[in-house]
């Protein structure tokens, strides 16, 4: 799936205050539920705290990506924030995280899914373009540098086989 599919620039926040990683996730929660007026932000938001739970979400490096299964998800919806202040999110290297990608899926996961999510995790490692996001200045910059950043992988793949 291409990235535009997963978040629309609605669902970008550039320079959000968090005092903490629940705030955060309560900040996220909201923008998830923007393109998703059937489900509650408090479902969500539930949801994202009992994903935490079993483990942190942070990528390390400054990153996040919270992410749950929501029963009335058809197909997979992503948001993102860029924190104007780092907040600790119990990283396992102890770094705060200022770089959120939320994303809520369904309960039964397939294929798609699962290149979704290792698609999020391949591009938001990818150091070049993590200095970019934080250097943006706005909603629309950070969501535009984030779709610029990002190679679908199927595009990858051809430019492979044309090697």
């Amino acid at each position: 799936m291409i990235l535009e599919q997963l978040i629309s620039p609605g669902s970008v926040l550039c320079n959000a205050h968090a005092r903490s990683k629940k705030h955060c996730l309560e900040i996220l929660s909201e923008l998830l539920a923007n393109p998703n007026p059937d489900i509650a932000h408090e479902e969500i938001f539930a949801k994202l705290i009992e994903r935490e739970r079993l483990g942190s979400t942070s990528l390390d490096k400054g990153i996040a990506f919270p992410h749950c299964r929501i029963s009335s998800v058809l197909n997979s919806c992503g948001a993102f924030i860029k924190l104007s202040d780092p907040v600790d999110f119990d990283s396992p290297d102890g770094e705060s995280v200022d770089l959120i990608f939320g994303l809520i899926l369904p309960p039964e996961l397939n294929d798609i899914h699962y290149a979704d999510i290792d698609m999020i995790t391949r591009f938001l490692t990818n150091d070049s373009l993590t200095a970019k996001l934080r250097s943006a200045n706005s909603s629309s910059e950070l969501y535009d540098t984030l779709l610029a950043g990002h190679v679908p992988v199927s595009t990858k793949m051809q430019s492979v086989r044309r090697s």
